[in-house]
């Protein structure tokens, strides 16, 4: 067995132990899983108004971007040159957007 040496106090630990990702994941875990107890499981009507909401985050930028786009197309009489990138570019930020929400959630 090894003795333990001067830095092993727990204390020592803390700060190294509030930035390390495995804790935390282990902690957010540890939170879901108290509140699944605490709540139970969703019902349908909150799933799907889940579903619609992250629908909604993906569809709005993208219509933003293609409406934004094709005024920009109309004004600088330019063919689909500003509409699909800023299509795509909405899609994008559409994604990051849901991606971010869900992993809030």
């Amino acid at each position: 067995m090894i003795p333990p040496g001067p830095d092993s106090s727990p204390d020592s630990g803390s700060d190294s132990s509030e930035n390390d990702p495995l804790l935390k994941a282990v902690r957010r875990r540890d939170e879901r899983h108290r509140r699944w107890l605490r709540e139970g499981d969703p019902s349908v009507a909150r799933r799907l108004a889940q579903i619609g909401v992250l629908g909604w985050i993906i569809v709005v930028p993208m219509l933003i971007g293609l409406f934004l786009g094709r005024w920009l197309d109309r004004v600088f009489a330019s063919g689909l040159f500003w509409t699909a990138p800023l299509l795509m570019i909405g899609l994008g930020l559409g994604c990051w957007s849901a991606w971010k929400w869900m992993n809030s959630a």
